[in-house]
């Protein structure tokens, strides 16, 4: 791979990465999290890129492809489910923070509940608790991450702990899956088109302008919305009409999967989400 391809290679994916990683922040997944999907994802797309070919992929030559080790590389390939909530409370500061809250009892009270905790103090203090469970996190940081995400609150008796799990955003999960489905298959569109012929190009386009009034943005969004629908319905009416009927034979016709996707964004998205 050329420089100069390795690094356009890598600025697009800083740009790709940027707005993900926005969102991993607002629900609470750390890093460490994150790099264990991506070592898992280069792991089974390797295995899956190597399938087609005539020798069967193995252990040593997806090892030699990804450069994790073999020890890893088995390791991810057998991992069929990633654990989020144990996986996530090994990495995140916050979760160790709130579970170590809810489950020592130096800083319980005598009931077994999370107690009503001092800002400072030696002992049973908030400050402690965020020094022996959060690394070099000030107590001051932290206080502040857990107001932001309403899991804790603070008076003159101390901090108050109101939730008994750090969810920094509560969003419905079939948003999140849409997260996973509608950029995938974006994505996977602009690859297919990377090595694909002229002929065999799939549709992928956008229109843009730099220079549009800000005043009429609330006036396009609309006008947006109301063609893309338009057109999405139509596109619906038409898919609907050439399903696999109860006539056709399952064995004879295997069903095809296809999608056309709309998105739309402006600056003050864009600058929102950080890119």
């Amino acid at each position: 791979m050329s420089q100069s391809l390795n690094s356009a290679l890598s600025a697009a994916v800083l740009r790709l990465l940027r707005p993900l990683v926005a969102i991993l922040i607002r629900h609470g997944i750390p890093y460490g999290v994150f790099a264990e999907l991506a070592r898992k994802a280069y792991v089974d797309e390797a295995f899956a890129q190597e399938m087609p070919s005539a020798k069967r992929p193995t252990v040593s030559s997806v090892s030699a492809v990804t450069g994790l080790t073999r020890k890893e590389t088995k390791r991810l390939k057998e991992l069929e489910i990633i654990d989020d909530a144990a996986s996530a409370s090994r990495y995140s500061r916050a979760i160790r923070v709130v579970s170590a809250w809810v489950t020592d009892p130096r800083f319980q009270t005598p009931g077994g509940n999370p107690a009503v905790l001092p800002h400072e103090g030696q002992t049973a203090s908030f400050s402690r608790l965020v020094k022996e469970f959060s690394g070099d996190i000030p107590p001051a940081a932290m206080l502040s991450v857990l107001e932001a995400s309403g899991t804790v609150a603070t008076s003159e008796s101390g901090v108050t702990l109101l939730e008994r799990a750090y969810l920094p955003t509560d969003t419905p999960l079939e948003k999140i899956e849409i997260l996973g489905t509608d950029v995938g298959e974006l994505i996977a569109t602009i690859g297919h088109n990377l090595a694909a012929g002229a002929g065999d190009r799939l549709f992928q386009r956008k229109v843009s302008n730099v220079l549009v009034h800000p005043d009429h943005l609330p006036a396009f969004r609309a006008l947006s919305n109301k063609k893309s629908q338009q057109l999405l319905e139509d596109y619906h009416c038409w898919l609907a009409q050439h399903e696999i009927t109860k006539q056709d034979s399952v064995e004879e016709v295997e069903p095809c999967y296809v999608a056309v996707g709309i998105y739309y964004t402006d600056s003050g998205i864009v600058r929102e989400k950080g890119t």
